[in-house]
């Protein structure tokens, strides 16, 4: 059994996650504990009782989402004995979820994660007045098709493939008008479904440079190690272990797309058979088993998942 570790991104939060986990295990409660610190603010607070909207902010999501992939992390670390370095051979993250891989691989402290993702989501968030994007969910065509799908609607806006999931769903990202043409577009092109998504930005398109330019400023200030286990960046679906690579990936990764479908292929095909997501959530999970053919998949963000993981290894 080979193993690679993958981290939820934003869309995954939900009130309380973490909870039981910082209940029942001193290293969650440290990390939670870090990250608040860090923030200088009790973010902790907010993921464990809400308020709901608070939590949704891009600003909040982000931090919290790293937040417990860190603290169910550390548990496995502390209660199940598990090494990264020994006992896996990758790690990736779906968009946020680089950051989340990147900190578990050792490739930078939880402090900066949590400072980085914080301003990674405001950049975001103010990259693109309210209103001006939108993005949509194109389901049952390949990727190909909807990179076609997005470039008729362009008419000379912004409309870009921003995720590629994997299982016939592709993300598209850009300017509002743009992306509802690619809505209907898709509807003449064979797409089982499409329909816009209730986010507050357009997130992995063109649109967001100005966050890209923020976050390579922000990068540019904190150490970054190479990980102990290659990460397989967003933008490039292959493994990277350089820093000054993987800074250049997590810049070019706010205007790109999430390359998540070659992500998982890439780690199947050397050999990775068994995939765990840590963390909040089970959205990754469902779109590996979808990916790749005969692989297994468990999450792991629960006390009840730790004691699952430990009974499993043995």
């Amino acid at each position: 059994m080979s193993v690679a570790l993958v981290f939820p991104g934003q869309g995954s939060q939900s009130v309380g996650m973490g909870k039981a986990l910082a209940a029942t295990f001193i290293p969650a409660r440290r990390v939670f504990e870090e990250v608040d610190e860090a923030l200088g603010a009790p973010l902790s607070a907010t993921i464990f009782e809400g308020p709901a909207d608070a939590l949704m902010l891009t600003e909040n999501a982000q931090p919290a989402l790293m937040a417990v992939s860190l603290a169910a992390m550390r548990t496995l670390e502390a209660e199940a004995g598990f090494d990264l370095k020994r006992d896996a051979q990758f790690v990736a993250g779906h968009s946020l979820g680089e950051y989340s891989a990147l900190a578990a691989a050792g490739s930078l402290t939880i402090a900066d994660t949590a400072r980085l993702v914080r301003a990674r989501g405001r950049a975001m968030q103010q990259a693109v007045p309210v209103g001006t994007g939108a993005m949509a969910a194109l389901l049952g065509l390949d990727f190909d098709q909807a990179a076609a799908v997005a470039a008729e609607a362009a008419q000379g806006e912004v409309c870009q493939a921003a995720n590629d999931n994997g299982g016939g769903q592709v993300v598209v990202s850009g300017n509002k008008a743009a992306v509802e043409r690619a809505v209907e577009i898709a509807k003449t092109k064979g797409a089982k479904r499409a329909m816009l998504l209730p986010v507050s930005a357009p997130f992995h398109c063109a649109l967001m440079q100005p966050a890209a330019d923020v976050m390579a400023e922000a990068l540019s200030k904190v150490s970054v190690k190479a990980p102990a286990v290659p990460v397989v960046a967003n933008v490039l679906a292959k493994p990277v272990s350089d820093p000054a690579e993987i800074v250049r990936s997590l810049v070019a990764q706010v205007t790109g797309t999430v390359r998540w479908r070659e992500s998982v292929a890439a780690m199947a095909n050397a050999g990775a058979d068994m995939f765990y997501e840590i963390g909040s959530g089970k959205v990754l999970s469902g779109l590996i088993k979808r990916i790749a053919e005969g692989a297994r998949s468990s999450a792991v963000g629960t006390p009840d998942d730790i004691a699952a993981f430990k009974a499993a290894r043995g």
